[in-house]
C-alpha cells in the first residue's frame, strides 16, 4: 500500500470522525454549521498540504532522473568519441 493512499485513508477518517463528534454534541444549528465549516476548512488545508508535498517528492524524483539520465548520455557521448578516435588510426 503506498504512503499516498494511507494518508489520504488517514485524513479521510480523522475528518469523519471529527464531523460525526462534532454531529453529536449538542450544540445549535449555526454554531454547529459554522464548526463543520471551520474543521471542514482545516482539513483541506492539510490535504492541500500533503498534496504539495507530495508533487515536491515526485518533483524531486523526477529531477534526479532526468540528471541521471543526462549523465549517461554524456557518458555514452565521451565513448562514442574515444571508439571513433580509434577506428580512425
Amino acid at each position: 500500500m503506498s504512503t499516498a493512499k494511507v494518508v489520504l485513508g488517514v485524513v479521510a477518517g480523522a475528518a469523519a470522525g471529527a464531523l460525526l463528534g462534532v454531529l453529536f454534541a449538542p450544540a445549535k444549528g449555526t454554531v454547529l454549521r459554522r464548526k463543520i465549516y471551520r474543521k471542514g476548512e482545516r482539513e483541506v488545508d492539510t490535504l492541500k498540504d500533503k498534496f504539495n508535498d507530495f508533487i515536491d517528492t515526485l518533483t524531486e524524483k523526477f529531477e534526479k532522473v532526468q540528471e541521471d539520465v543526462n549523465d549517461l548520455i554524456e557518458d555514452a557521448e565521451v565513448k562514442v568519441e574515444k571508439e571513433m578516435k580509434t577506428a580512425k588510426r
